[in-house]
């Protein structure tokens, strides 16, 4: 896990405080930032003897998902013909990592509520119950507050996972890490030639949105490792989704220049000259006031402000 943002920093403390503990820690954020890395590195920070195991809850269908999870008997259903161990099982003294709890169905839900109050696993046709040892680390894209007031999902087992909440920060609010990440993909995927990123590529993967996150930038490092001929990724290998908001710097229609100024007005020069750092600042960011705010060192509203005051729009 790489980051050096204060943002990912103040998480990763969470994350490590909540490791040696048993308790359940409950990981949300967007789909691409991580959340099943942070899982991972909980588990090998708790030191527990048994295996991380992960789970997909919204990739496996609510008739099968029981089974996966606690196992089932031989004959127990139709096709099951010989006994399975399920995942619980299969992380005794480690951790299983729920992943897309959110999507859960509230027959299941009710079950993994029961393991967590009792820690016993019954197999599906089965009525003995087994005593596990399990951490169970929980993850979602979802908002869970707003699908428990849906009626969606199980206030009580919301809950009984959120016992640790660790919110996984989106890669646009982790602007001090682009650089780093990106380092770190061109390492893994160069292959033994030595690519460098152009400085007009670090501005757009900066100023970039992201919305798949870690995942997005890895997969776009990935991919022009193995497209770009020349030794230097340049603006034009991007993908034009990515490159299409990328602007040249371009003369502003404002000018610093004191010609036409009948009086040497310090203010009037002053506002001149913010009048084209703002105007510049926006064309970088495509129009994104709160990056365009952090390119200048000052906060959103000021900016906002100042544009209202000096009559500065961008389109």
């Amino acid at each position: 896990m790489i980051g050096n943002s204060k943002i990912f920093k103040s998480m990763l403390r969470i994350a490590y405080k909540a490791a040696p503990t048993s308790s359940t820690v409950l990981i949300t954020g967007q789909t691409g930032t991580g959340k099943e890395l942070v899982a991972e590195a909980i588990h090998k920070a708790s030191k527990r003897p048994g295996h991380f195991v992960p789970i997909n809850c919204g990739a496996i269908p609510g008739e099968l998902l029981e089974s996966e999870l606690f196992g089932h008997k031989k004959g127990s259903f139709t096709n099951a013909f010989a006994e399975k161990v399920g995942r619980f099982e299969l992380a005794d003294q480690g951790t299983v990592f729920l992943d897309e709890i959110g999507e859960m169905e509230p027959r299941l839900q009710v079950k993994i509520l029961r393991f967590l109050q009792d820690k016993k696993v019954e197999k599906v046709g089965d009525k003995k119950l087994k005593n596990i040892d399990v951490r169970v680390i929980a993850a979602t894209n979802k908002d869970l507050v707003a699908e428990v007031k849906s009626g969606r999902f199980r206030k009580d087992l919301f809950y009984r996972l959120n016992v640790i909440p660790i919110s996984v920060p989106p890669l646009k609010d982790r602007d001090n890490d682009i650089s780093l990440l990106t380092k770190r993909f061109l390492k893994k995927y160069q292959n033994g030639r030595l690519l460098r990123v152009s400085q007009d590529v670090r501005n757009i993967l900066k100023n970039h949105d992201w919305p798949g996150n870690v995942r997005e930038l890895e997969n776009l490092i990935e991919r022009m490792c193995i497209l770009s001929e020349g030794p230097e990724i340049l603006p034009e290998d991007l993908p034009v989704e990515i490159s299409r908001d990328f602007r040249k710097p371009q003369e502003s229609q404002d000018s610093i220049s004191l010609e036409g100024m009948q009086n040497l007005n310090l203010h009037e020069y002053v506002h001149k000259i913010e009048r084209l750092l703002m105007r510049e600042a926006l064309d970088r960011t495509s129009g994104n006031k709160h990056k365009a705010a952090r390119i200048l060192g000052i906060n959103r509203t000021t900016f906002i402000e100042k544009l209202k005051a000096r009559r500065v729009t961008w389109n």
